[in-house]
């Protein structure tokens, strides 16, 4: 969505679910819900994933570091104890959102298996019950990488347009803006958390005023899914000691993002070997790029140097390749861009 944001005019209020009671595995979240607040169109129904994930049968037994496998795609950060990972969703998250709290002793609770799919199912059957239009998030607690503290963010979406998109229009000074684009949704999901409460056992809230950001019935909209940050446009895709251990082990190239071009692998790999290499391009852009370093120097500066181009060519999303003149020439070192 694109242009002035839409609001209602009596201003935004934030009004918490009371009475919802514990939600266990196999109950009908939308009854529940709908017993327990009149909601109105136009309202954004916001609740907590736990109480998705109880219903959905997503409680394990066990410890959570024993659900942390299950639910990691890679790894981002580890120090000490905390483990920061990007789970199969897409999203980065300590412990992979796996809870241990508001759950009995022994159990864990994983995150909803699909999050969008689980607001849309449950945007539906609330749209069936009580005839309303409500745009519904579901919601965790996550971590920001720049701030302390924590705030709810929108894991699922439905009915519900979650980014705003400035870019094209222009501030009251005339500058065009070029990248604004708030996250509607992670912010409905920190305002309504302000009257939720962890300990109170009110895990769903109620936001009106912002009747025109609802979509019309039976258009769910892009999900939550698009605030996931795709990998190769990630500049944080790894923890600083993380960084440099996976460039060290050249194993897996994700985290660190897309190739840069050429000729900025060729700026840096000079500025770190200085004049003992040579540095060129041999082919056109793209994927069929291929840099080529000439290694100065008598065997243990070109294996020093070597090791340092390597690892430092990899954290810039490019490997080294064999020698394709066959001469086995270990002054000569190949590189070309990882496929994203």
């Amino acid at each position: 969505m694109s242009g002035p944001l839409p609001a209602g005019s009596g201003g935004v209020t934030c009004v918490p679910v009371e009475g919802l009671g514990e939600v266990l595995v196999g109950d009908d979240l939308a009854a529940l819900l709908t017993a327990a607040v009149n909601l109105r169109d136009g309202d954004v129904l916001v609740v907590t994933s736990k109480v998705v994930s109880k219903a959905e049968g997503r409680v394990r037994t066990g410890k959570r570091d024993e659900a942390l496998a299950e639910e990691t795609d890679r790894a981002v950060a580890t120090r000490g104890a905390t483990s920061i990972v990007r789970t199969h969703h897409g999203l980065v998250m300590a412990a992979a959102g796996v809870d241990a709290s508001n759950t009995d002793a022994d159990t864990v609770v994983l995150l909803p298996a699909d999050p969008d799919g689980s607001a849309r199912r449950l945007r539906e059957a609330l749209g069936r019950r009580p005839g309303r239009n409500v745009a519904v998030l579901v919601t965790d607690t996550a971590g920001r990488a720049w701030r302390n503290g924590q705030t709810d963010i929108a894991i699922g979406a439905a009915g519900l347009q979650v980014l705003h998109d400035y870019a094209g229009l222009s501030d009251p000074y005339g500058n065009e803006l070029v990248v604004t684009a708030p996250a509607v949704a992670d912010e409905l999901a920190a305002a309504a958390d302000l009257v939720k409460g962890k300990l109170e056992r009110r895990p769903a809230a109620v936001v009106r005023g912002l009747e025109g950001l609802v979509l019309p019935a039976g258009q769910h909209g892009p999900g939550a899914a698009a605030l996931v940050r795709d990998e190769t446009h990630d500049m944080f895709g790894l923890g600083a000691r993380d960084a440099v251990l996976t460039a060290l082990r050249a194993e897996d190239p994700r985290g660190f993002g897309a190739p840069c071009s050429a000729l900025e692998l060729v700026g840096a790999l000079s500025a770190l070997a200085g004049g003992s290499v040579g540095l060129v391009v041999r082919s056109g852009p793209g994927p069929d790029a291929e840099v080529t370093a000439t290694l100065g120097g008598d065997e243990r500066e070109r294996g020093r140097a070597e090791v340092v181009l390597r690892t430092a060519a990899f954290a810039m999303g490019w490997r080294a390749v064999p020698d394709h003149d066959g001469t086995g020439n270990s002054a000569v070192l190949r590189l070309r861009p990882v496929t994203p």
